[in-house]
């Protein structure tokens, strides 16, 4: 939802730093596997109890994540492009999930079910992007839902942060998830009948 709704009020940070990385001569997919890079330490750092770092490069992972598809845009977006920036976000996304299960072990059962979800969720929202005939900025079309990848980041820092109540706030992200994976499904119905 903010990824869809709020984009018109970032887009000029993104912009003027996709000019200053394509001036420094990165490219799109370069910036993706920095991103991945940077977003895959979080696990490691929830991990050994760097809480405050791992919130920051999960942030700084996902700015750099928005930043590479405005570069894309910008340039000559590929298709292979989009596959890798699509993966590692997924990847990033596992990191912090196992970050957590691997510290708080009594949570795992509550993780398993939300990283199930997810699973769910992107079936969804990648196999409509796939057969839809539709396109919007993207290089595929975009489902907009209750949670898109801002507000899995912002449930993200809420789990990293206040750990003491980490079952509770991944029932939260499950039940969010579930909600737009269903909110999709019914749009699907309608786009593909």
């Amino acid at each position: 939802m903010l990824d869809t709704h709020a984009r018109k009020y970032v887009q000029p940070f993104m912009d003027r730093t996709a000019d200053l990385l394509l001036r420094v001569g990165l490219t799109a997919n370069q910036v993706t596997i920095l991103s991945f890079i940077v977003g895959v330490s979080s696990g490691f750092l929830i991990y050994f109890e760097q809480f405050i770092l791992a919130v920051i490069v999960l942030w700084v992972s996902g700015y750099l994540d928005a930043v590479d598809g405005t570069m894309a845009r910008k340039t000559n977006p590929s298709a292979f492009g989009t596959v890798l920036d699509v993966s590692f976000d997924r990847v990033v996304e596992i990191s912090v999930i196992l970050g957590l299960a691997f510290r708080f072990p009594e949570a795992m059962w509550a993780l398993l079910l939300l990283s199930t979800s997810i699973i769910f969720a992107m079936t969804i929202f990648l196999t409509v992007g796939a057969v839809s005939e539709k396109k919007g900025v993207k290089s595929f079309y975009y489902q907009a839902g209750a949670a898109e990848r801002t507000e899995g980041f912002i449930l993200f820092t809420a789990m990293i942060l206040f750990h003491n109540i980490l079952v509770i706030l991944t029932l939260v992200f499950l039940a969010i998830e579930l909600f737009t994976a269903f909110q999709r499904l019914a749009e699907a119905k309608k786009i593909l009948g």
